[in-house]
């Protein structure tokens, strides 16, 4: 399964706007061994009986937060307390892959439902580059909420939350408390 895995990835990878090169795809390989290992890992996969068509990966947002890969941009576009508050424990989608041949039948979004279904407090979020522009617009089309960089923090990776993560009604803001209504009294109220 893991050279299926590896051949769909060099696939959807290699090509534009990604165009990751051999290096990328090995270190593919080593990191879906490692990856396995993570706490809540998970894999959901499409296969038919030409192979694998499609699969998604993703575990469990750990403390510490991890700096390798793009989490450093993560965390300086949102902010140390924002990536506390919405990403920790949260199930992370690590890699969504969907053959060319198998692209526009709604395989991606089934592919992400199926991993992202029964994630704790169903929290779940991804990130992606600002470059590949048709998977952001799928994303927003799929109801996932893209997360506001702090301003003037904004660089080359989007971070998106679940439609169903309860930081995404807030647009990934912190809930501001609500002040105190304070109500004069009415004149039936007040003491003689």
């Amino acid at each position: 399964m893991a050279d299926a895995l590896v051949d769909a990835y060099a696939e959807v990878f290699t090509e534009p706007p990604w165009n990751e090169g051999e290096e990328s795809v090995r270190h593919f390989r080593t990191r879906l061994t490692t990856d396995a290992q993570r706490l809540g890992f998970r894999a959901a996969v499409a296969q038919s009986s030409a192979g694998i068509e499609g699969f998604a990966t993703g575990w469990l947002t750990q403390h510490p937060f991890p700096t390798a890969r793009a989490y450093g941009k993560v965390t300086a576009q949102l902010g140390p307390e924002r990536v506390t508050d919405l990403l920790m424990g949260a199930l992370e989608v690590d890699e969504l892959a969907v053959r060319r041949r198998s692209r526009a039948n709604g395989l991606g979004r089934r592919l992400l439902t199926e991993l992202t279904t029964d994630a704790p407090a169903a929290r779940s979020w991804l990130l992606t580059a600002r470059k590949a522009t048709a998977t952001m617009a799928t994303y927003h089309r799929l109801g996932w909420h893209e997360l506001r960089p702090l301003p003037g923090a904004e660089n080359d990776i989007a971070v998106f939350l679940s439609p169903t993560h309860p930081g995404a009604t807030a647009g990934g803001q912190r809930p501001q408390p609500s002040r105190p209504i304070r109500m004069a009294p009415t004149k039936s109220a007040q003491a003689p």
